[in-house]
Order: C-alpha cells, then sequence, then structure tokens
C-alpha cells in the first residue's frame, strides 16, 4: 500500500494536501470541468432542478449535474466523481487542484469501499463523495492535512446513500446532500471543530470497505474517468450502444420480434426497473434502454422522457427483451455484452459488445466529446473551450 502510516483519513489528506498535479492531471480536471457544467446547465430547467433551488450552490449545482445521469464515471470505484467535486471545488472558490485532491481522494475512497459495497446496494457516489467532498473543499480553503482529515471525518454522517433511490428524484438528490455535507464539514474545521480521524475507518469497516484496497500511488484519478455518451446509467452505455449500432445499419424496430440479451449479472446491478413508467425510470431499465436504440438510433435526452418511455411502440419493444444473466461480475463492463435480435420472424441481427464508446478503453473523440457539449449548451452564450474555474462558477449561479 503506497501510503504514510495512520488513519484513512490522515493518508487521504496528506495525499490531497501534497498533491502536485501532472499535466495529464489537469488536462483531465479541465474536460471534467467542460463536461459537468454542460450536463448541469442542460438540466438547467428540470423539474428535479427546480426542486433543488432551496439548497446551497455546491449541493444545488450538484443535483443538476446529475440528474441527467450524463455524468463522467469512474470505474474502479463505480463513482460519478465530478458531479460532486467539480460543484465542491467551485463552491469553496477552488480551482483545478481543489477539484483534483476531490476527485482523487473519492477514486481512492470508493475504491477501497470496493464492488461488495455498490453491489449490496449503496449509492458509492454519495457515500465516497461526502468525505471527497469535504477534502476537495478543503483544499480550496488552503486548510492544513490535520483540518482536512478533520473535514473529512465530519462529513461521514452524511456518507449516505442507497440504489434504491436509482430512478427516483432522490438518487440526484442525495448527490446534493453529500456535497452539502462535505462543503459543511470543511467550513466547521477551518472554523476549528475537532474529530477523531479514526471514525473514517470505523465507518470504512461498518459499511464493507477495506483499507488494504487503499492506494496512494499513480495519477490524480487512477484509471482516468468514462465520458458518457448517452444520458443514462452507466451499465446501459454498452446496451444502447450494442444496439444503437444495429439501428443504424438499417434494422427497423418495427419488425422487431424478439430481443435477447446475455451478459454478465454484476453488469446490470443498477439497471432495477424493468418496466419504467418515468423518465428517471427509464435510464435504469435494460429493457427500455434496448427498446430506445432500436427507435431512436441515438437515445439522446428527449428519449428519456416520460412521454418517450411511454411510447406504444416502446413498451411493445420492452415486452420482447429475454435476458439471461449469467453469475459473476464485479464492475459494468465485465465480460461481453451480447444480443441477438429476430425481426419480421426469419432474420436474425447478432452483435457483442466489450466497451462502449467514451468508456476508459475507447476514450471519445475530439467530434463525440464537442457534439455532446454543443447539445447540451445549446441556446447559452457558453463557450466550453478555455473556460477558467470562476467563469464556471458564475455561470451555474447564473442558470441554475
Amino acid at each position: 500500500m503506497g501510503s504514510a502510516a495512520g488513519s484513512v483519513a490522515r493518508q487521504l489528506a496528506q495525499w490531497a494536501t501534497g498533491l502536485k498535479p501532472a499535466g495529464d492531471d489537469l488536462a483531465l480536471a479541465g474536460r471534467s470541468l467542460a463536461d459537468t457544467l454542460a450536463v448541469a446547465l442542460a438540466a438547467r430547467e428540470h423539474r428535479v432542478t427546480r426542486l433543488a433551488a432551496r439548497l446551497p450552490d455546491g449541493a444545488r449545482w450538484a443535483v443538476a449535474a446529475h440528474v441527467l445521469d450524463f455524468d463522467d464515471l469512474h470505474m474502479p470505484s463505480t463513482t460519478h466523481i465530478s458531479a460532486v467535486c467539480v460543484p465542491a471545488a467551485l463552491a469553496a472558490g477552488g480551482d483545478a487542484r481543489a477539484y483534483l485532491a476531490g476527485a482523487g481522494v473519492m477514486a481512492r475512497l470508493g475504491t477501497a469501499l470496493g464492488w461488495p459495497h455498490y453491489s449490496a446496494g449503496w449509492h458509492a457516489t454519495c457515500t465516497a463523495g461526502a468525505p471527497a467532498s469535504a477534502a476537495a473543499a478543503a483544499t480550496a480553503l488552503g486548510l492544513t492535512a490535520d483540518q482536512t482529515a478533520t473535514a473529512m471525518t465530519l462529513a461521514v454522517p452524511g456518507a449516505g446513500g442507497v440504489q434504491k433511490a436509482f430512478g427516483t428524484d432522490n438518487k440526484s438528490l442525495q448527490v446534493g446532500f453529500a456535497v452539502q455535507a462535505g462543503l459543511r464539514a470543511a467550513e466547521l474545521a477551518a472554523d476549528g471543530a475537532r474529530a477523531d480521524p479514526a471514525a473514517l475507518d470505523d465507518w470504512l469497516g461498518l459499511v464493507g470497505g477495506d483499507p488494504a484496497r487503499l492506494d496512494l500511488k499513480g495519477p490524480a484519478v487512477p484509471g482516468g474517468l468514462a465520458i458518457k455518451i448517452y444520458p443514462c446509467c452507466y451499465a446501459l452505455q454498452r446496451p444502447v450502444s450494442a444496439l444503437a449500432g444495429l439501428a443504424a445499419g438499417g434494422l427497423p424496430a418495427r419488425d422487431v420480434r424478439r430481443i435477447t440479451v446475455r451478459t454478465l449479472a454484476g453488469t446490470v446491478t443498477p439497471l432495477i426497473h424493468h418496466r419504467p413508467q418515468t423518465g428517471l425510470q427509464g435510464k435504469f431499465s435494460l429493457e427500455y434502454g434496448l427498446a430506445a436504440a432500436l427507435l431512436d438510433g441515438y437515445p439522446g435526452r428527449d428519449s428519456f422522457t416520460d412521454a418517450a418511455v411511454r411510447r406504444p411502440e416502446a413498451r411493445r419493444l420492452v415486452e420482447l427483451v429475454d435476458t439471461t444473466l449469467e453469475p459473476g461480475g464485479t464492475g459494468l463492463l465485465d465480460g461481453t455484452f451480447t444480443a441477438e435480435v429476430l425481426a419480421g420472424g426469419h432474420h436474425a441481427e447478432q452483435v457483442s459488445l466489450r466497451y462502449p464508446p467514451g468508456s476508459p478503453q475507447r476514450p471519445p473523440s475530439a467530434a463525440q466529446l464537442h457534439a455532446k457539449l454543443t447539445d447540451c449548451l445549446a441556446g447559452l452564450p457558453v463557450d466550453p473551450a478555455g473556460l477558467t474555474w470562476t467563469q464556471a462558477a458564475g455561470l451555474l449561479r447564473e442558470y441554475c
């Protein structure tokens, strides 16, 4: 384990306060800032974003950044790092270094929590997110390592959140609550509040984490970040991409008679809505994601509205999905996703996919990222090129 002696909180705090970002780290931070700002502004009129208007800046921005489920994901920890750490850094007046400090803490703490924590039903974005938000804010405020460890410990009571919230307003709201807990904890630590950093170790054990998995080596965010191409749960990125390819090849959705899919059970853990009734539920439905891919080719934001989910043809396709879940899977991209689509009763199309576009193994092209940002920022006088952290905070205050 590449770390100094002491509690988990102290190890992470020492890492965060000593962080000297490399060029690749700063490039990741710049891309994360633009991507997170874009998806947050795209959600500025969303019903849940409006509900969050009563929350403080960082919490409100986190809700907006997460509600479309279009934000990035750290695969090893299964956490939405930037929806937490960009708002936390901005709300505390921080910059790329504050973001990277929080992001690095979140990646490492989330990895220490591990797949057993996620597969047990915890929303790791919230559990790892509250202490990470505290670390980002503490760095922005210029706190010492001891104060940063205290801040992370003070955030532990806010380190909750469960997957049962997926498909409801509470999914993005609980991410906002985690950010709010971290910001509040950093402010208290700055004012002299005290706490025993060993409490973070106790919490880590209680929720199934393993401090032996904590590794402080490597870049700020080990493994990089996956950028979403489709505005839905990351577990849907691979299935949607696979069937979108068939649709692009000319397969008419109206001719489809059966959809047979096979994947490892762990890869669809978050997809808990099999007959969705709302757009939010559709983002966590394997069956609807496949239907939307066949119907829409590119399932964008308009594919995940209540009206889109309730389309008669979408409902028909949902009922045609036959899923075989094979044992195993300790990550959302484990194994290979395979599908066979029977059209017209005779012709079967087959497709297999390991890594979807936007994953760390298939990074988004400049054109793909530009198309996403342009779509999210349509109608706004915002140029993501050369965006500064101060400008981003001003834009979020103005529009969200």
